[in-house]
């Protein structure tokens, strides 16, 4: 079993590192590479995102075949993906931060800035917030409704067939915090940084 973490500049990935080894130990193969060859023949793919939409979308762009590769990995193999924060936001056909720029294309729908309700709530939304699941998603095996996920994001993805939203959590209103659709899933807070229900999540992906 291979796992490969797509290390493509985002920024800082190291959390997301030692949280798959420590889960993986001696059983899974963690791979943290940008290598084309790599990622195609994984099992699984991990693609975090810290920074803004534009800044991992130009980063993605900037490594030659690097989006056709995730393309035939995830939409016509259907193999499985794991999306972190704007990992996650980047399924979507368009981004607003920063300027206009054009997602994967993956899930139809877009990300905007999260409605801050003139400054009533804070952004970044930053911190521990309660998770709703809504859908039985294969991540959420073991996870116990209303558990706490660290999050650290101001943009939020707006999904267009919401029956891809597997969790939803409460800021300004209900922002989507998960999805699942067929073989592609995505998170919004970063398991992790989410303490031992984090670190299920991140089992339940590497054991799907």
């Amino acid at each position: 079993m291979n796992v490969t973490i797509v290390d493509y500049n985002s920024g800082n990935i190291s959390s997301v590192i030692n949280s798959f080894k420590e889960v993986a130990k001696d059983k899974v193969n963690i791979k943290v590479t940008a290598n084309l060859k790599n990622i195609k023949f994984s099992d699984k793919v991990v693609l975090p995102g810290q920074g803004s939409f534009k800044s991992c979308i130009d980063a993605l762009n900037n490594i030659n075949g690097l989006v056709d590769t995730l393309n035939e990995f995830a939409i016509d193999n259907k193999k499985p993906l794991l999306g972190i924060c704007v990992g996650l936001q980047m399924f979507a056909d368009v981004g607003y931060e920063e300027t206009e720029t054009k997602g994967l294309g993956w899930i139809s729908g877009k990300v905007s800035k999260i409605n801050n309700e003139n400054g009533k709530y804070k952004l970044p939304h930053i911190g521990w917030n309660q998770i709703n699941i809504v859908k039985d998603s294969k991540i959420y095996k073991d996870i116990e409704n209303n558990s706490h996920m660290y999050f650290v994001h101001s943009y939020e993805f707006i999904p267009e067939d919401k029956n891809v939203i597997s969790a939803t959590t409460d800021y300004s209103s209900k922002i989507v915090c998960s999805i699942e659709k067929e073989n592609i899933f995505g998170t919004q807070f970063h398991p992790e940084k989410s303490d031992k229900m984090g670190l299920r999540i991140v089992e339940n992906f590497i054991t799907l």
